[in-house]
Protein backbone atom coordinates (compact mmCIF):
# COMPACT_ATOMS: atom_id res chain seq x y z
CA UNK A 1 0.00 0.00 0.00
CA UNK A 2 1.41 3.10 -1.23
CA UNK A 3 1.53 6.37 1.09
CA UNK A 4 1.15 10.28 0.13
CA UNK A 5 3.98 12.37 1.16
CA UNK A 6 3.23 15.49 2.33
CA UNK A 7 5.92 18.33 2.24
CA UNK A 8 6.03 19.97 5.23
CA UNK A 9 8.03 23.06 4.41
CA UNK A 10 6.19 23.68 0.90
CA UNK A 11 7.04 27.54 1.41
CA UNK A 12 10.64 27.28 -0.99
CA UNK A 13 8.54 25.84 -3.44
CA UNK A 14 6.25 28.05 -3.54
CA UNK A 15 8.64 30.95 -3.20
CA UNK A 16 10.41 29.88 -6.37
CA UNK A 17 6.56 29.28 -8.39
CA UNK A 18 6.38 33.18 -7.50
CA UNK A 19 9.30 34.23 -8.79
CA UNK A 20 9.00 31.68 -11.87
CA UNK A 21 5.64 33.53 -12.70
CA UNK A 22 6.95 36.99 -11.80
CA UNK A 23 9.58 36.23 -14.53
CA UNK A 24 6.79 35.04 -17.17
CA UNK A 25 5.00 38.33 -16.03
CA UNK A 26 8.04 40.32 -17.14
CA UNK A 27 8.70 39.12 -20.23
CA UNK A 28 5.05 38.83 -21.59
CA UNK A 29 4.70 42.58 -20.14
CA UNK A 30 7.29 43.24 -22.36
CA UNK A 31 6.51 41.31 -25.12
CA UNK A 32 3.23 43.08 -24.80
CA UNK A 33 4.79 46.73 -24.92
CA UNK A 34 7.10 45.94 -28.01
CA UNK A 35 5.18 43.69 -29.87
CA UNK A 36 8.21 41.74 -30.55
CA UNK A 37 8.37 38.13 -29.24
CA UNK A 38 12.58 38.44 -29.26
CA UNK A 39 13.88 41.55 -27.02
CA UNK A 40 16.81 40.28 -26.11
CA UNK A 41 19.32 37.57 -27.99
CA UNK A 42 18.58 34.73 -25.58
CA UNK A 43 15.00 34.84 -26.66
CA UNK A 44 15.93 33.28 -29.85
CA UNK A 45 19.91 33.71 -30.97
CA UNK A 46 18.82 33.01 -34.38
CA UNK A 47 15.73 35.19 -34.70
CA UNK A 48 17.74 37.67 -33.25
CA UNK A 49 20.23 37.62 -36.17
CA UNK A 50 17.87 37.20 -38.52
CA UNK A 51 16.05 40.96 -37.61
CA UNK A 52 19.99 42.45 -36.86
CA UNK A 53 19.96 41.75 -40.69
CA UNK A 54 16.37 42.82 -41.46
CA UNK A 55 16.82 45.75 -39.36
CA UNK A 56 20.33 46.77 -41.33
CA UNK A 57 18.85 46.74 -44.88
CA UNK A 58 15.72 48.73 -43.51
CA UNK A 59 17.94 51.55 -42.43
CA UNK A 60 19.94 51.43 -45.81
CA UNK A 61 16.47 51.63 -47.46
CA UNK A 62 15.57 54.62 -45.83
CA UNK A 63 18.55 56.50 -46.55
CA UNK A 64 17.79 55.84 -49.89
CA UNK A 65 14.45 57.06 -49.65
CA UNK A 66 15.50 59.78 -47.37
CA UNK A 67 18.18 60.90 -50.39
CA UNK A 68 15.41 60.45 -52.86
CA UNK A 69 12.80 62.65 -51.39
CA UNK A 70 15.81 65.79 -50.88
CA UNK A 71 17.21 65.28 -54.48
CA UNK A 72 13.42 65.16 -56.23
CA UNK A 73 12.94 68.20 -54.96
CA UNK A 74 15.63 69.40 -56.49
CA UNK A 75 14.64 68.07 -59.49
CA UNK A 76 11.19 69.47 -59.33
CA UNK A 77 12.68 73.09 -59.15
CA UNK A 78 15.01 72.86 -61.27
CA UNK A 79 12.70 71.51 -64.18
CA UNK A 80 9.84 74.22 -63.50
CA UNK A 81 12.65 77.11 -63.50
CA UNK A 82 13.66 76.01 -66.56
CA UNK A 83 10.27 75.85 -67.71
CA UNK A 84 9.73 79.33 -66.58
CA UNK A 85 13.24 80.27 -68.81
CA UNK A 86 11.63 78.99 -71.88
CA UNK A 87 8.24 80.88 -71.21
CA UNK A 88 9.71 84.34 -70.56
CA UNK A 89 12.15 83.38 -73.85
CA UNK A 90 9.36 82.87 -75.73
CA UNK A 91 8.12 85.94 -74.55
CA UNK A 92 11.00 87.82 -75.56
CA UNK A 93 10.97 86.53 -79.20
CA UNK A 94 6.99 87.59 -79.34
CA UNK A 95 8.37 91.35 -78.34
CA UNK A 96 11.47 90.78 -80.73
CA UNK A 97 8.87 90.34 -83.43
CA UNK A 98 6.83 93.33 -82.28
CA UNK A 99 9.82 95.23 -82.23
CA UNK A 100 11.01 94.64 -85.90
CA UNK A 101 7.70 95.83 -87.19
CA UNK A 102 8.70 98.69 -89.56
CA UNK A 103 5.34 100.73 -88.02
CA UNK A 104 6.90 101.29 -84.58
CA UNK A 105 7.88 104.19 -83.76
CA UNK A 106 11.60 104.85 -82.12
CA UNK A 107 9.92 105.96 -79.04
CA UNK A 108 7.40 102.31 -79.11
CA UNK A 109 11.16 100.52 -79.77
CA UNK A 110 12.48 101.73 -76.77
CA UNK A 111 9.66 100.97 -74.60
CA UNK A 112 10.11 97.28 -76.01
CA UNK A 113 13.24 96.89 -75.30
CA UNK A 114 12.53 98.00 -71.67
CA UNK A 115 10.47 95.35 -71.64
CA UNK A 116 13.28 93.12 -72.63
CA UNK A 117 15.30 94.19 -69.67
CA UNK A 118 13.10 93.25 -67.90
CA UNK A 119 13.03 89.95 -68.74
CA UNK A 120 16.81 89.80 -68.95
CA UNK A 121 16.69 90.65 -64.89
CA UNK A 122 13.48 87.79 -64.68
CA UNK A 123 16.25 85.25 -66.53
CA UNK A 124 18.90 86.46 -64.35
CA UNK A 125 16.67 85.62 -61.59
CA UNK A 126 15.74 82.22 -62.88
CA UNK A 127 19.40 81.32 -63.31
CA UNK A 128 20.69 82.05 -59.79
CA UNK A 129 17.33 79.77 -58.21
CA UNK A 130 18.55 78.09 -55.39
CA UNK A 131 16.89 74.87 -53.46
CA UNK A 132 17.21 74.75 -49.69
CA UNK A 133 19.85 77.18 -49.16
CA UNK A 134 21.63 75.79 -52.50
CA UNK A 135 22.31 77.30 -56.01
CA UNK A 136 21.17 74.73 -58.66
CA UNK A 137 23.02 75.87 -61.50
CA UNK A 138 26.45 76.60 -59.94
CA UNK A 139 27.82 73.15 -60.51
CA UNK A 140 29.44 72.23 -57.45
CA UNK A 141 30.12 75.78 -56.11
CA UNK A 142 28.26 77.46 -53.28
CA UNK A 143 28.50 81.19 -54.61
CA UNK A 144 25.63 82.79 -56.72
CA UNK A 145 26.44 81.43 -60.19
CA UNK A 146 25.61 84.46 -62.68
CA UNK A 147 26.62 87.72 -62.06
CA UNK A 148 25.90 90.85 -63.71
CA UNK A 149 29.13 91.94 -65.75
CA UNK A 150 29.61 94.65 -68.17
CA UNK A 151 32.72 93.58 -69.08
CA UNK A 152 31.44 90.60 -70.89
CA UNK A 153 29.49 90.60 -74.06
CA UNK A 154 26.42 88.96 -72.94
CA UNK A 155 26.31 91.50 -69.72
CA UNK A 156 26.47 88.54 -67.60
CA UNK A 157 29.14 86.40 -66.29
CA UNK A 158 29.28 82.88 -65.05
CA UNK A 159 30.80 82.43 -61.62
CA UNK A 160 29.94 78.98 -60.69
CA UNK A 161 32.09 75.81 -62.10
CA UNK A 162 31.85 72.72 -64.09
CA UNK A 163 31.47 70.23 -61.27
CA UNK A 164 29.01 67.58 -60.81
CA UNK A 165 27.10 65.84 -57.61
CA UNK A 166 25.54 62.90 -57.95
CA UNK A 167 23.76 61.03 -55.11
CA UNK A 168 23.19 57.11 -54.12
CA UNK A 169 19.48 55.80 -54.19
CA UNK A 170 20.58 52.16 -53.68
CA UNK A 171 22.68 49.56 -53.75
CA UNK A 172 25.20 50.55 -56.32
CA UNK A 173 23.18 52.90 -57.81
CA UNK A 174 23.93 56.36 -57.98
CA UNK A 175 22.55 58.81 -60.11
CA UNK A 176 24.11 62.97 -61.41
CA UNK A 177 21.79 65.09 -59.48
CA UNK A 178 22.67 68.25 -61.37
CA UNK A 179 23.90 70.40 -64.28
CA UNK A 180 26.51 73.19 -64.02
CA UNK A 181 24.90 76.24 -65.49
CA UNK A 182 27.41 77.04 -68.01
CA UNK A 183 25.81 74.28 -69.68
CA UNK A 184 22.14 74.97 -68.95
CA UNK A 185 22.75 78.46 -70.13
CA UNK A 186 25.90 79.03 -71.98
CA UNK A 187 25.88 76.20 -75.05
CA UNK A 188 27.79 76.64 -77.79
CA UNK A 189 25.62 79.18 -80.42
CA UNK A 190 23.04 79.23 -77.79
CA UNK A 191 23.88 81.43 -75.20
CA UNK A 192 21.00 82.67 -73.67
CA UNK A 193 22.08 85.92 -71.76
CA UNK A 194 24.03 86.60 -75.05
CA UNK A 195 20.97 86.00 -77.26
CA UNK A 196 18.90 88.47 -75.05
CA UNK A 197 21.69 91.00 -74.73
CA UNK A 198 21.65 91.05 -78.48
CA UNK A 199 17.67 91.50 -78.90
CA UNK A 200 17.81 94.45 -76.52
CA UNK A 201 21.48 96.66 -78.10
CA UNK A 202 18.95 95.71 -81.88
CA UNK A 203 15.87 97.20 -80.72
CA UNK A 204 18.32 100.20 -79.19
CA UNK A 205 19.83 100.62 -82.74
CA UNK A 206 16.61 99.18 -84.66
CA UNK A 207 19.29 96.58 -86.91
CA UNK A 208 19.69 93.33 -86.95
CA UNK A 209 16.72 92.95 -84.84
CA UNK A 210 15.22 89.85 -86.91
CA UNK A 211 18.65 87.90 -86.51
CA UNK A 212 18.33 88.37 -82.80
CA UNK A 213 14.72 86.89 -83.01
CA UNK A 214 16.98 84.12 -84.34
CA UNK A 215 19.40 83.67 -81.99
CA UNK A 216 16.29 83.59 -79.24
CA UNK A 217 14.87 81.10 -81.07
CA UNK A 218 18.04 78.52 -80.78
CA UNK A 219 18.30 79.69 -77.46
CA UNK A 220 14.69 78.18 -76.79
CA UNK A 221 15.23 74.90 -78.56
CA UNK A 222 18.84 74.25 -76.48
CA UNK A 223 17.31 75.25 -72.54
CA UNK A 224 14.31 73.04 -74.24
CA UNK A 225 16.71 70.13 -74.96
CA UNK A 226 18.50 70.77 -71.46
CA UNK A 227 15.16 69.92 -69.33
CA UNK A 228 15.51 66.57 -70.70
CA UNK A 229 17.62 65.72 -68.31
CA UNK A 230 16.12 66.57 -65.44
CA UNK A 231 12.82 65.31 -66.48
CA UNK A 232 14.71 61.30 -66.69
CA UNK A 233 16.43 61.75 -63.52
CA UNK A 234 13.25 62.57 -61.82
CA UNK A 235 11.58 59.69 -63.80
CA UNK A 236 14.03 57.66 -62.05
CA UNK A 237 14.02 58.95 -58.70
CA UNK A 238 9.98 57.80 -58.91
CA UNK A 239 10.59 54.48 -60.38
CA UNK A 240 13.35 54.27 -57.29
CA UNK A 241 11.27 54.83 -54.86
CA UNK A 242 8.49 52.85 -55.81
CA UNK A 243 10.94 49.87 -55.93
CA UNK A 244 12.11 50.95 -52.15
CA UNK A 245 9.13 51.33 -51.18
CA UNK A 246 8.09 47.84 -52.09
CA UNK A 247 11.29 46.74 -50.33
CA UNK A 248 10.67 48.28 -47.09
CA UNK A 249 7.30 46.77 -47.11
CA UNK A 250 9.26 42.95 -47.93
CA UNK A 251 11.79 43.38 -45.00
CA UNK A 252 8.57 44.19 -42.47
CA UNK A 253 6.53 41.58 -43.37
CA UNK A 254 9.98 39.35 -42.66
CA UNK A 255 10.57 40.95 -39.60
CA UNK A 256 6.91 40.30 -38.40
CA UNK A 257 7.38 36.74 -39.81
CA UNK A 258 10.53 36.40 -37.88
CA UNK A 259 10.16 38.37 -34.28
CA UNK A 260 6.03 39.36 -34.22
CA UNK A 261 4.12 38.39 -30.67
CA UNK A 262 1.36 37.07 -31.00
CA UNK A 263 -0.37 39.31 -28.74
CA UNK A 264 -3.62 37.76 -28.06
CA UNK A 265 -1.49 34.88 -26.57
CA UNK A 266 0.51 36.40 -24.88
CA UNK A 267 -2.15 38.92 -23.27
CA UNK A 268 -4.20 35.95 -22.37
CA UNK A 269 -0.65 34.28 -20.60
CA UNK A 270 -0.54 37.72 -18.67
CA UNK A 271 -3.91 37.43 -17.45
CA UNK A 272 -3.59 33.49 -16.28
CA UNK A 273 -0.04 34.55 -14.96
CA UNK A 274 -1.53 37.28 -12.95
CA UNK A 275 -4.43 34.89 -11.46
CA UNK A 276 -1.53 32.24 -10.53
CA UNK A 277 0.02 34.68 -8.97
CA UNK A 278 -2.73 35.83 -6.89
CA UNK A 279 -3.44 32.34 -5.77
CA UNK A 280 0.24 31.73 -4.50
CA UNK A 281 0.66 34.70 -2.91
CA UNK A 282 -2.80 33.29 -0.90
CA UNK A 283 -1.28 30.28 -0.29
CA UNK A 284 1.65 31.82 1.36
CA UNK A 285 -0.86 34.06 3.29
CA UNK A 286 -2.10 31.30 4.77
CA UNK A 287 1.23 29.04 5.75
CA UNK A 288 1.46 28.61 9.65
CA UNK A 289 4.33 31.37 11.38
CA UNK A 290 5.30 28.84 12.23
CA UNK A 291 6.37 27.08 9.12
CA UNK A 292 7.72 30.97 7.99
CA UNK A 293 10.17 31.09 10.82
CA UNK A 294 11.75 27.80 10.28
CA UNK A 295 12.26 28.29 7.10
CA UNK A 296 14.01 31.89 7.26
CA UNK A 297 16.24 30.14 10.13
Amino acid sequence: MSSLRVNPYPMPDLLAALENLQQQQNTATLELSSGSSINKPSDNPGGAAQLTRISDLSSQVDSYQRSISSISGQFSTAGSTLDSVVTVLQRAISLGVEGANGTLSNSDRAGVATEVIGIQNQLLSLANTSYQGQYIFAGTAITQPFVVDPSQASGVRYTGNNGTNSVTIGNGYQLQANVPGSQVFNGPGADVFQAINDLITSLRSNTGIDTAVTELGTAVNYVSGQQVFYGNALNQTQSQQTYLNTQSLGLSQQENTVGAANLAAVASQVENDQIATSATLEAIAKMPQTSLFDYLK
